[in-house]
């Protein structure tokens, strides 16, 4: 256990490392390995191969120069836990378990971070069922050994939806979103133990005291720690990949960056700090903790977490399995809008919008498109690039493809194995669904190049605003009194899509006769 609390430990990111082939892989010593890194609320033009050019992304900008990246795929959610789920589960958003971040406040106080450090029932988030299928459990049961390592968000420590019981022999990380918030935890957990971290214990949601020094470094010495979560997380991965270097593994890696609270070790950000000069500091005034350079500190994640991209590659090289392993690289969900982050100064969603009502929490491109990179040596060709129009639901059937197991047939996805190796033929979907109980209720579709928002559920609007991505790709103009056909068949895919959740209701939608 002391090698998971050491202050020098790694940092925590999702990766994914999946081998293509052109038929399903039977054989155990063919089975490549998957890791799959998932980054937390980084926007579409957060990456330098995605047109970035404040924020330094070599690693990551090399597995898509040497893998493919792809232009038109999609999260699950506009948010982390039902992201998550539907990456998981392979259902989408008007069939998945968990649709919202659902606190479950009935347990008790549960946004009193000091109060859920101590007590495990007041951790984690609505929980997955028991029995339900899972990559965990369908990787494992071909073979696999599987680890989550990072955020968990699908269920607390005490219940049926915490990782060891969905499919996964290691977990090590943030089981409660809330208490990721802060990257100074006081514990983090390892299966089903908790572990103390060298750590004081503060709330990540507090306001710069009003009697400090706002533009004195030393008054946000109070908002960090010995141990830096996301290091002992890549460290923890890391260890995996060596354990299980005979064996086929399945990585998962959501790493909490670059999610707010906005903290990162200092030599990092002094790098940022050097290259955008003094800045306003921000003060906690819309959430989250105060931080003195907020633009340096962001970027400094972001870089943080691709240098750990690169520390994978190369134990992979090291342990000479890169041409077996595939890695994936995407993101939960877009931008935010709170927490000191300057998503204009970055152009964090670029092309799309990322302002509120944009990015994360909306249904709009800046909120849901996401970067995916595909990188495997010998099987995807370097350079390439994708239109594939896919979302989070379609991982699981191109994993279970991969790893040579039958994909259940409840899920909503389609294996886009072809796609990565540019063989065969590519099936398409006939349209992609989202629908969001928060936010003010939302459902959105994605029909080739129309993109369809009904917002404002929960105050009775069902009006539908339709968009052509291909010529107005920030959804600025809408033309649906222009295209009533269009929209009679988007309507019609927005009710036969959506299958009433008891635990995420959709307003009026949920009450309309079906």
């Amino acid at each position: 256990m002391k090698r998971l609390i050491l202050p020098g430990a790694l940092f925590l990111t999702v990766i994914f490392l999946l081998p293509s082939c052109t038929a399903k892989i039977t054989k155990k010593k063919e089975k490549p390995n998957i890791v799959f890194i998932m980054a937390d609320d980084l926007g579409y033009g957060e990456l330098g191969c995605y047109g970035q050019g404040k924020i330094r992304t070599p690693n990551i900008d090399k597995l898509a120069e040497n893998g493919m990246k792809f232009t038109d795929f999609y999260s699950g959610a506009p948010v982390c836990a039902p992201a998550r789920c539907m990456l998981l589960t392979g259902r989408h958003p008007g069939h998945a378990q968990i649709r919202g971040n659902n606190e479950m406040a009935k347990r008790g106080d549960v946004w009193d971070y000091i109060k859920a450090s101590h007590d495990p029932n007041l951790e984690g988030q609505y929980p997955l069922r028991k029995g339900t299928q899972t990559l965990g459990t369908l990787l494992q049961a071909a073979g696999y050994k599987t680890a989550a390592i990072g955020k968990w968000g699908l269920g607390g420590p005490l219940t049926d939806g915490r990782p060891t019981q969905q499919g996964f022999d290691l977990f090590f990380g943030y089981n409660c979103q809330r208490q990721a918030h802060n990257y100074y935890p006081g514990h983090l957990w390892r299966n089903d133990t908790k572990v103390p971290l060298d750590n004081k214990l503060f709330s990540p949601h507090q306001k710069l005291p009003v009697d400090a020094d706002p533009y004195d470094p030393e008054s946000y010495e109070q908002y960090k720690g010995k141990a830096y979560a996301p290091d002992l997380m890549i460290k923890e991965a890391l260890h995996f990949i060596e354990e299980n270097k005979e064996h086929p593994f399945f990585l998962y890696y959501p790493t909490t960056i670059p999610h707010v609270a906005l903290q990162a070790p200092d030599k990092w950000i002094e790098k940022y700090h050097k290259i955008f000069g003094e800045e306003e500091p921000y003060t906690g005034n819309h959430g989250y903790l105060p931080c003195r350079y907020p633009r340096a500190t962001y970027a400094a994640m972001i870089s943080y977490l691709d240098n750990q991209v690169g520390q994978i590659v190369d134990k992979l090289k090291e342990l000479r399995l890169l041409n077996n392993t595939i890695i994936f690289f995407t993101s939960d969900n877009g931008p935010t809008y709170v927490g000191g982050v300057d998503t204009r100064f970055f152009d964090s969603a670029k092309p799309f919008k990322a302002d509120y009502g944009w990015g994360k929490g909306f249904t709009r491109e800046g909120g849901i498109r996401e970067p995916l990179i595909a990188y495997w040596p010998g099987h995807i060709k370097p350079g390439s690039q994708s239109n594939f129009v896919g979302a989070f639901w379609d991982v699981l059937p191109t994993l279970c493809d991969l790893a040579g197991v039958q994909a259940p047939d409840s899920t909503d996805g389609i294996s886009f194995l072809p796609a990565l190796l540019q063989e065969g033929k590519q099936k398409r979907h006939e349209y992609l669904y989202w629908e969001f109980p928060a936010y003010t209720g939302q459902q959105a579709v994605r029909m080739g190049h129309w993109k369809a928002i009904r917002d404002s559920i929960f105050k009775g609007n069902m009006r539908i605003k339709l968009y052509d991505l291909n010529t107005d790709i920030q959804e600025s103009h809408d033309i649906s009194s222009e295209k009533p056909q269009v929209v009679d068949k988007i309507k019609k895919i927005m009710k036969e899509a959506h299958v009433p959740s008891k635990a995420f209701r959709l307003g009026v939608v949920d009450r309309q006769e079906r």
